[in-house]
């Protein structure tokens, strides 16, 4: 993603920060919470999300690595921050989350710092020449035998073909990539290919569009 991109995907995610749960949320949020069991989050662990967007993973995070656990997570937008510190300040859970806001890759952390890396309609938003190069940063950032849970768009099994809506959105995003700015990807291959051994592997939809439920593991 050139600078001229990221500058727009930055003023796009700012415009629609305080109206996204309207727009995208009532959709995504079964998934997201499946993606979130997925991983079995414990007490005590330190965790990461990736575009964290209006915050309700924050929140669930929180209260899942408790008191004495943390949160952390980054987010290309500013407008996302400000709609997420209010949300997890109401739930109580502030003390155990840092947001900070940066254009990823790179990661602004330490090699080896996180238990628990959590993407949820994330990683199809980068594109697709630069998701290796963000799996590679995620690997680095976790601990040897870390967690890596995925939700995102999906492309249909072998097979199988695109539902007529699938298309349309394909289409969208080709003409439109700042409007609908996420595709369907093999995020299977892409974690495969970084690395990531495949311990979860759910298969979903949304309005007849696949979505991928995974959770990847790195050598221990």
């Amino acid at each position: 993603m050139n600078s001229s991109d990221e500058k727009l995907t930055k003023s796009f995610y700012d415009r629609i920060s305080h109206s996204y749960d309207l727009i995208a949320d009532s959709n995504e949020h079964v998934a997201r919470e499946k993606g979130l069991a997925a991983l079995s989050i414990a007490e005590g662990e330190k965790v990461l999300e990736i575009g964290y967007g209006t915050g309700h993973s924050l929140v669930a995070l929180a209260e899942s690595v408790g008191t004495t656990g943390s949160v952390y997570g980054v987010d290309i937008s500013d407008g996302m921050q400000k709609v997420s510190e209010k949300r997890v300040t109401e739930a109580g859970v502030a003390d155990r989350v840092n947001l900070s806001v940066a254009i990823t890759p790179p990661l602004p952390f330490e090699d080896q710092t996180f238990d628990v890396v959590s993407m949820s309609f994330t990683l199809e938003l980068f594109p697709l020449e630069t998701i290796p190069a963000v799996l590679e940063e995620i690997k680095r950032v976790l601990k040897p035998g870390g967690r890596l849970g995925v939700v995102s768009m999906a492309l249909p099994k072998e097979g199988e073909k695109d539902s007529f809506l699938e298309k349309t959105y394909k289409w969208m995003h080709q003409h439109f990539p700042h409007i609908v700015d996420c595709q369907p990807i093999d995020a299977v291959g892409f974690l495969k290919n970084a690395g990531f051994s495949i311990k979860e592997e759910l298969d979903l939809n949304i309005w007849t569009m696949p979505v991928a439920v995974l959770v990847g593991t790195t050598p221990t």
